[in-house]
């Protein structure tokens, strides 16, 4: 009706004689609901500044409103969060639309565009550009489609032929910019995922956060899935939703600005009105999308860290038959992925066909109808006689192409504009889920960075959570205490700090002891009490709990494992690890002197043997676990620290290597410190720290000879015993059976 207004009873300086026209007729109607149809068009045409003033009016206290809801909102968040305490776990959280959400994407947003004069803020610009491009190419299309049809209707072959040729020519930019809108695009996409990755990289790979995390922290069960697959969806999604909203929204503008030129702001306001009442309700029967996709990426995390678990331990496996144990795990972790993904699916179908309904055929009925108003309304009894009194007939014969111009034309737009909301629409559920994917991400990246300042979360088991539950235990809180790091020049000192495991279990209350260069320290205990924990407090991998540790640098200490760790490469990296060709270059160390290296622990016949120094093999799996063992040695002997911490380095390897190897290591000036049972290696140091098992221990200085020759009348003296004890037992044999006599 307004649109009817506009375009044909309202027409330049003729409109108070077509007001006077209209107004005699609708006396003259016989029904009274046409003539209540008649009197609103009348009432309309007479104030029709008063109401667009009103719509406009209302359009702003719309906005105004909303404004004030959000920063309500907002501001009932952060009273909540400061009342809670103000910490939340950020890993349990479930991904919602809210402000968390946009302080999660304002701090991924400004690592992944790390500038505005950066390489990824100019794509952006150069994506907005195409964009804009393209709506205004769209805005041309409609208008050239309204021309060719009212050129056909008003049968001119050559207009119509003209039509033709400018959209054929039309064709030719608009591929093209869609195919740059895809390119670039994708470009974002892989940029986003570059910056990400590096920085993600930086904190992991630095201050051992890659070790804490996995057995100092429980709060990310599967880092490598969310560093590796999180970061790319996230990516992507965060490429797509650029543009799934901003040309939307950019079509929605424009065209509406075209289709108020048109229709009138007044019937484009009861469109809106119908969009934004079914908007609301597909939003109020929309799933949790974002929790969804959140929960789905966890559940895919654990069957892929399942499956990494079992490639790890696949030997031991093997060895116990355990197969059909870890089939059922792994079917368990598959099956609950797959009921969420079914559930997921379930939650779709109805509302992906009530949201294909109101989108696609309610709102395009709601707009053909806007654009059949001006054609027919003309029909309405005494409008057209009004209009023809005032016009004249000349005018109302000439008017049937504009007519047809501006359905068709409208009705593009019409439907190009519904097709926007309609993407807009579909996008929420788009944006719930890169909500999800930014919950993991900067989950991920709080985690990574309270590792990395000496901050853990982890659930204490057994003895350690029953005294975690008892405030006035002193071991209570005794994982979140910390202690003094202070480096040495040359030394290794414990001063009152104690052996904590990470889960909490107190092994050593208080460990005291000094370490010189050339103090080659033997260490002997029992298993569990505390001698690898000792040395991964000394490595820097677990943290101080209490006292004061001094100790150089750590590229003066390296430490040898049981099982020596072989990176991906040659092998010659297998002897200079962690150095790389270009470190070894800068030693002014040859391959000649790695090969003498190796002949001192015999094994100079592997380079020709596996095929150069060049050669990459799967290491791990070409090397004996003697030769792996004597790799690691000779490693110590190319870095040739001032401390080797070695921890049963030598298991694998015969006595003469093992005594070449020390006496070797001794006479570089490398100070031992030694984890180890076997008697052969008490001749290579000169202190002993015994650990009893029971929260005890001994620092002294060791007498090999004497302790071997002590250790030697003990067994003797227990050997003699046992035979006692036998003896004993016999003659109480005898006694019965000679009782029976």
């Amino acid at each position: 009706m307004v649109a009817a207004v506009n375009h044909g009873l309202l027409f330049g300086a003729a409109t108070d004689k077509i007001h006077n026209a209209l107004y005699k007729h609708v006396l003259s109607l016989k029904h009274k609901h046409l003539v209540v149809l008649a009197k609103v068009v009348v009432f309309y045409a007479k104030h029709q500044k008063t109401v667009k003033r009103s719509i406009v009016a209302l359009i702003f206290l719309g906005i105004v409103e909303r404004i004030h809801k959000v920063v309500r909102l907002m501001t009932a968040e952060r009273k909540s969060a400061a009342t809670s305490g103000g910490g939340k776990d950020r890993t349990r959280r479930s991904a919602q639309l809210d402000k968390q959400f946009f302080e999660n994407m304002k701090q991924l947003i400004a690592i992944t565009i790390p500038g505005l004069l950066s390489r990824e803020a100019g794509m952006l610009v150069a994506h907005s550009v195409l964009l804009v491009f393209r709506t205004f190419l769209s805005v041309v299309v409609a208008s050239l489609d309204g021309q060719i049809v009212s050129s056909l209707v008003r049968l001119q072959g050559r207009e119509f032929l003209t039509g033709i040729a400018k959209w054929m020519t039309m064709a030719v930019p608009a591929t093209l910019t869609n195919s740059l809108l895809n390119y670039v695009q994708t470009m974002l996409a892989i940029r986003f995922r570059q910056n990400l990755t590096e920085h993600v990289h930086k904190m992991y790979l630095a201050n051992n956060t890659y070790y804490a995390v996995g057995n100092l922290d429980d709060r990310i069960k599967n880092a490598d899935q969310l560093v590796a697959v999180d970061i790319t969806k996230f990516s992507n999604s965060l490429a797509e939703i650029y543009s799934n909203l901003a040309k939307p929204m950019l079509d929605a503008f424009v065209y509406n600005i075209q289709l108020a030129k048109s229709l009138g702001i007044e019937s484009l306001f009861g469109i809106m009105v119908i969009v934004q009442m079914s908007s609301g309700i597909l939003r109020f029967l929309a799933p949790p999308f974002g929790q969804l996709a959140a929960q789905e990426q966890r559940l895919e995390g654990e069957l892929y860290s399942t499956h990494s678990r079992l490639i790890e331990h696949a030997e031991e496996i093997a060895l116990y038959r355990g197969h059909e144990t870890e089939k059922l795990t792994i079917t368990h972790k598959y099956l609950r992925l797959v009921r969420h993904i079914n559930r997921v699916c379930r939650l779709n179908v109805f509302y992906n066909m009530l949201e294909d309904f109101v989108v696609k055929y309610f709102w395009g009925a709601a707009g053909l109808a806007a654009c059949a108003v001006p054609v027919f309304a003309e029909r309405l009894p005494g409008a057209k006689r009004a209009v023809a009194e005032t016009l004249g007939s000349a005018a109302m014969r000439s008017n049937v192409g504009a007519h047809t111009k501006s359905f068709v034309t409208n009705r593009r737009l019409l439907l190009s504009a519904s097709d926007a909301f309609g993407r807009l629409m579909y996008s929420y559920k788009e944006i719930v889920e890169l909500a999800g994917y930014a919950e993991r991400v900067t989950g991920l990246l709080t985690v990574f960075g309270e590792v990395s300042t000496g901050r853990y979360v982890k659930e204490r088991v057994g003895k350690s959570a029953e005294k975690s539950l008892n405030p006035d235990d002193a071991e209570a809180d005794i994982v979140n205490q910390r202690g003094e790091t202070v480096e040495s020049v040359d030394d290794v000192e414990f001063i009152d700090v104690p052996i904590v495991s990470p889960n909490g279990d107190v092994l050593v209350r208080k460990l005291n002891f000094h370490v010189k260069p050339g103090r080659h320290l033997l260490i002997v205990g029992p298993n569990g009490c505390g001698k690898s924990s000792m040395f991964r407090i000394l490595g820097g991998l677990w943290p101080v709990y209490g006292g004061t540790m001094r100790k150089p640098s750590m590229s003066q200490i390296f430490y040898i494992p049981q099982r020596p760790y072989l990176p991906i490469g040659t092998l010659r990296d297998q002897i200079i690890y962690p150095d790389c060709a270009a470190d070894m270059a800068a030693k002014s160390t040859t391959d000649a002197d790695l090969l003498g290296i190796l002949r001192i622990v015999q094994l100079s016949h592997i380079v020709e043997r596996e095929g150069g120094w060049d050669s990459v093999k799967a290491w791990r799996d070409a090397l004996s676990g003697g030769d792996k063992q004597r790799i690691a040695m000779a490693r110590l002997f190319y870095h040739r620290p001032r401390y080797a911490i070695m921890d049963e380095c030598t298991s694998a390897v015969s006595m003469d290597i093992e005594r070449i190897m020390y006496t070797h290591a001794t006479s570089l000036g490398i100070t031992l410190l030694t984890v180890s049972h076997r008697q052969s290696l008490w001749m290579y140091h000169n202190y002993i720290l015994q650990y009893d098992g029971q929260g005890g221990y001994l620092f002294s200085k060791l007498d090999p000879e004497r302790r071997i020759a002590l250790m030697e009348e003990k067994q003797q003296i227990e050997q003699e015993l046992a035979a006692i004890g036998d003896m004993e037992a016999r003659l109480k044999a005898m006694e019965a059976e000679a009782a029976l006599y």
